[in-house]
């Protein structure tokens, strides 16, 4: 068999593309790129995020520093969470949804009890958010503020340093006021809300990766299922 000189220079193409293949599939491993632990996680003057290995944290997300983060705890991209000049604590089943906040003055302590839901854009600086609590997105909930358990904050409000908001509240407007109590069927709506975010961590653990998208649609892609409406819809 005699090979031209294309011939040599295809081959050599072909062997310089499957020698970065490999080589990048090896950075891909050394990384940790496609492992579960693929996180953005960063040291912060000795101070070393704690994360259940339950809990997801979006490789787009940040958290920096004095932060635990407790189990089946959802991260979403852009969630910055900076435990650089106090601690954060985030219990378990809580979730922090994409572009939200969470950071505090000097030397103070945030604390999002089990099962809160911070609702996409949110601030949380130096609050206090009660167990199964919802903060509606793009709100700001400044410091000191302490929300009681099974509050609902509405969408885009605001509250004020210092407030106190008693257990079972609903809080909307800027400046936020409490407007009634929490009925039994809107805590049970928004528990079954937040029930979906517990479950994501491990559902983007088992199926979440990088891929190419597809050019057409498929005609056989299924539908899917309508698990939750929003609480117009259900309460009617």
């Amino acid at each position: 068999m005699i090979l031209t000189v294309e011939d040599t220079e295809g081959l050599a193409e072909n062997s310089g593309r499957i020698f970065l293949g490999k080589l990048q599939d090896c950075l891909c491993t050394l990384c940790g790129k496609n492992n579960r632990f693929n996180m953005a996680i960063y040291e912060f003057e000795g101070y070393k995020p704690v994360v259940n290995e339950s809990a997801y944290v979006h490789p787009q997300a940040a958290v920096t520093g004095n932060v635990v983060i407790g189990k089946d705890v959802y991260i979403a991209p852009g969630a910055a969470i900076r435990g650089d000049w106090g601690k954060i604590v985030i219990k378990d089943g809580c979730n922090v949804q994409e572009n939200c906040t969470i950071h505090m003055f000097p030397g103070v302590t945030v604390v999002l009890e089990e099962s809160a839901h911070i609702g996409h854009g949110a601030i949380i600086h130096g609050g206090h958010i009660g167990r199964n609590c919802l903060v509606g997105m793009n709100s700001v909930v400044m410091d000191n503020v302490e929300l009681g358990a099974e509050c609902i904050v509405g969408a885009m409000s605001f509250l004020k340093e210092g407030m106190e908001i008693p257990e079972r509240k609903l809080v909307v407007g800027n400046p936020a006021k409490i407007v009634k109590d929490v009925s039994d069927e809107m805590i049970e709506w928004k528990t079954k809300g937040t029930e979906l975010y517990q479950q994501l961590p491990g559902q983007l653990h088992e199926s979440l990766k990088e891929c190419e998208p597809l050019r057409e649609e498929p005609d056989d892609r299924p539908s899917q299922s309508k698990k939750y409406e929003t609480w117009g819809k259900t309460k009617k």
